[in-house]
């Protein structure tokens, strides 16, 4: 198969890759989409020791079974594997597995390519109204969604539902919409950069600000850098909460004096559970995550050209697809 291969820091080729095998209770999933992460950025990078050349990287992924008794199924993946037996799994929270692994990290290479394999637990069936680029969007809103969930669950019943949202990428675009459509109305979203911010505002609609002096009781941060951290940490209102996704910075920003003496909660949140991709991705399939049109297609082949465009800050759109 041919495959987008990451072979050292901002280097990307398309090579020749070994056609992979279905192993006991895996399917064979033929890619038609796969989304850049910010993830796949660090790696690209040189940013990510957890992501060594050469690698296939890409785990956003959907496409269609091959063989089997479901060959010909529409499916988006859920790309974290884990253990369904372990402590995590059996209590409903398989994204704190200790032996959890994702597609696009070893020992699983990515979905740069034109297959991969998947334990079939890890599919959703895509209806068929629904494009495979835009069900390649299920990982990261899914992502979203869980960080949303949390926060919500952990805000006191008498605070008002209203959020503010650090950062344009696409993390920060799927919280906006996940808190939307989990019937939080007010929401405001931080993009410094004029074009992306231009792009949200005009394009779809969103309330996108260069900044807000307004406190808000739930703080979304989905870059992770310490200026963010520093934001959050002066936006959350007193008895709040800051949901903090990005993994941009590991250290600095967060004022531990302000949320100790003003009760402010921090979550920090990974992935997702199981049920949080599937109820995230049947809001997808309802419309209620709104039209998913914040894509751009690109093939397979120019990915190295649009990972370089993302590194400049060339791309307009929250999420390029490639597709192999």
């Amino acid at each position: 198969m041919k495959a987008l291969v990451y072979t050292g820091p901002e280097t990307l080729e398309m090579r020749d890759a070994p056609d992979p095998t279905a192993g006991a209770g895996e399917v064979l999933v033929a890619i038609d989409s796969v989304g850049i992460c910010g993830s796949d950025m660090h790696a690209y990078l040189g940013h990510d020791d957890r992501r060594p050349a050469p690698l296939i990287l890409g785990h956003e992924a959907a496409g269609t079974i091959v063989g089997g008794a479901r060959d010909g199924v529409r499916v988006t993946i859920n790309p974290l594997v884990t253990n369904p037996t372990s402590a995590e799994s059996r209590a409903g929270r398989e994204n704190l597995d200790p032996s959890r692994q994702i597609i696009s990290m070893p020992p699983r290479e990515g979905a740069f390519a034109q297959y991969v394999t998947m334990p079939e637990r890890n599919l959703v069936e895509v209806p068929h109204g629904v494009s495979f680029s835009q069900a390649a969007l299920a990982e990261p809103l899914a992502v979203s969604w869980h960080a949303v969930r949390l926060g919500l669950e952990a805000l006191h019943p008498s605070m008002e539902r209203r959020a503010v949202v650090l950062g344009g990428g696409a993390i920060g675009v799927a919280a906006y919409l996940a808190l939307q459509g989990m019937g939080v109305k007010d929401v405001i979203l931080i993009e410094p950069n004029p074009t992306r911010r231009d792009y949200l505002t005009n394009q779809l609609s969103m309330d996108a600000r260069t900044e807000t002096n307004e406190m808000a009781p739930l703080i979304v941060d989905a870059v992770g850098y310490s200026v963010t951290r520093a934001t959050a940490s002066a936006l959350a209102a007193p008895g709040g909460v800051i949901v903090h996704i990005g993994l941009g910075e590991d250290a600095g920003g967060l004022d531990i004096r302000r949320m100790t003496l003003q009760e402010i909660t921090f979550i920090g949140t990974y992935t997702y559970t199981n049920q949080d991709f599937r109820d995230c991705a049947q809001a997808m399939w309802d419309g209620r995550l709104g039209p998913l049109n914040w894509i751009e297609e690109r093939p397979l082949r120019d990915g190295a050209r649009a990972f370089a465009q993302i590194k400049a800050g060339e791309v307009l759109p929250p999420k390029i697809i490639l597709k192999p």
